[in-house]
């Protein structure tokens, strides 16, 4: 039988999974009212993810769900079309990705691995900052390219922390929020045949769901 904790973990990751697939299908239909009621509640199902798998019984869990709680305002603030609310919206996820440096740097850093993570994740966060560079407006030059420093290191200080014991859904949640967010950036100023949300957003969502699942398998009391 499944315990309290593995019961409350598959409930939360239903309705994570069930609420994005829903917003996939309500963009793709332009039923925008359905897609902010869909966001909202997976972002409100990752939140209650953490909590009721401990988040608040460490420091690396309590900054955990303050992460989760910046990406849930993040979400929110994006659901305006405003470029004003996307640059509120997008500080909310800087200031998000900064508490999972945190977090990582509080399981502690490998500095191996992420030397080894560096080389890559810098020369895709380049090649793309490269590629956005002609699409940007002026005035989010510089915004744009400081979340890009910051969510680059937010997934080398992601294996620094694996290779200093955190365990593989760190990185790999890491990885899939930082892919996420390059197709946020992708489908705000370039215009693609294809929409980048029909990936981005299930990348978010379970990147998200992973890291907020991270807080159970911290056995320490820091």
């Amino acid at each position: 039988m499944m315990s309290t904790l593995e019961r409350n973990s598959v409930i939360w990751i239903s309705v994570i999974a069930l609420a994005a697939t829903s917003m996939v299908t309500a963009n793709l239909a332009g039923m925008g009212g359905l897609s902010v009621a869909s966001k909202m509640t997976a972002s409100s199902a990752f939140v209650a993810l953490a909590l009721t798998s401990g988040a608040l019984t460490t420091r690396y869990g309590q900054v955990v769900l303050i992460a989760l709680a910046l990406s849930w305002g993040g979400d929110l603030l994006l659901a305006g079309r405003s470029e004003q609310m996307f640059l509120i919206g997008l500080v909310s996820f800087l200031l998000a990705h900064v508490a999972y440096i945190i977090a990582f740097t509080l399981r502690g850093l490998d500095r191996k691995y992420a030397m080894i993570a560096f080389l890559p994740i810098a020369l895709v966060s380049i090649q793309v900052s490269l590629w956005l560079a002609p699409y940007l407006p002026p005035e989010m030059v510089i915004p744009v390219r400081a979340y890009t420093v910051v969510i680059s290191l937010m997934v080398i200080a992601a294996f620094g922390a694996r290779g200093a014991g955190a365990p593989l859904l760190v990185p790999v949640g890491a990885m899939l929020f930082y892919f996420s967010d390059l197709s946020v950036a992708t489908g705000q100023f370039v215009q693609t045949d294809f929409p980048n949300y029909v990936w981005g957003l299930p990348f978010y969502f379970a990147g998200q769901t992973l890291l907020a699942l991270s807080v159970r398998t911290d056995g320490r009391t820091s």
